[in-house]
């Protein structure tokens, strides 16, 4: 898959094929759906197929701090693209000159002059342009005008429940993680680099790999079961801690994983953290012996449940 950053990256052979537009926070399974139909549709008549999104999400760039948390930052959402069958992800910065838009306009700047689409699939709520103006009706006249077809995928229901990012965060923030498995498809993960922490827990006999969520919040928080896959495909089980820290007085969020039987330092790697499971919810202790005895029952859980998962 292709990563394109900005219109003004987009060369002749990106161009004159299936093209979708959206937020696709988690790529979940109702995003897979319409990103399978835009992949067969251009494989059908030999060509590219594309996905359009935003950096920042348009929440991020109106809501700032007060936006909902994200399921996935760019990185992310690029990894989670990259495993459907899509050929290229354009990503438009999302800014004022984007945002202030009219409808028509993004029609002729994005789909017809930078991509020269020749059929767009959208979302049965899909909404674009200034003021979210623009909606599947006037994309259809804006296609009858310029050359392009268009088609809208309906709701994508699971168990009688429509499949949203909405959900998702939903079922993560109640830590109902078999619940966003199903909706996503795969657990939901994070990626990360690993930094210098204070080695606190390597005092306490409980070395972690640190990792900053970089996102303005994370869309959960406690203490959980993970599989973490390192470099080369290696995967570890572990327990991981995602919050403030509230027993060491913690000012930020962080992702601390804890590895099952490694020995090694992980300093600059990237990693995928996968949540199979939460244990329990963030707790002050009152001095550190008691935090310890904690984390050895929770290592007990989580090597219990990830057992299931072997």
């Amino acid at each position: 898959m292709r990563v394109i950053r900005g219109l003004h990256n987009l060369r002749a052979g990106h161009r004159n094929g299936v093209a979708t537009i959206g937020n696709f926070d988690g790529v979940h399974r109702g995003h897979q759906a319409v990103i399978a139909r835009v992949a067969a549709h251009a494989r059908q008549r030999g060509q590219v197929s594309t996905v359009i999104a935003f950096e920042p999400t348009p929440a991020e760039y109106f809501s700032g701090q007060q936006a909902e948390a994200r399921l996935t930052v760019f990185a992310e959402k690029a990894a989670a693209l990259a495993k459907t069958r899509i050929a290229q992800f354009l990503c438009l910065r999302f800014d004022g000159d984007l945002a202030g838009q009219a409808p028509q306009s993004f029609v002729e700047q994005v789909l017809v002059d930078g991509l020269g689409a020749r059929h767009v699939v959208v979302g049965d709520d899909f909404h674009y342009g200034k003021d979210r103006a623009g909606d599947f009706a006037s994309l259809c006249e804006a296609g009858k005008q310029h050359g392009f077809t268009v088609a809208r995928m309906p709701t994508f229901d699971l168990d009688g429940e429509r499949v949203s990012s909405s959900a998702v965060r939903k079922a993560l923030a109640t830590g109902n993680l078999q619940r966003a498995r199903v909706l996503l498809g795969r657990p939901y993960t994070m990626y990360g680099r690993v930094i210098r922490g204070q080695r606190l827990g390597r005092q306490l006999g409980y070395p972690t790999a640190n990792i900053a969520p970089a996102r303005r919040r994370a869309p959960l928080s406690g203490i959980f079961a993970v599989r973490v896959v390192l470099g080369r495909g290696r995967t570890l089980d572990g327990v991981a801690s995602l919050g403030c820290r509230p027993t060491v007085s913690g000012d930020h969020e962080l992702l601390e994983v804890h590895l099952f039987d490694f020995d090694g330092t992980l300093y600059g790697e990237k990693l995928q953290v996968q949540f199979m499971a939460k244990l329990r919810d963030e707790a002050h202790f009152e001095n550190l012996d008691v935090l310890v005895e904690q984390m050895r029952k929770d290592e007990h859980a989580a090597r219990c449940i990830l057992r299931r998962y072997a």
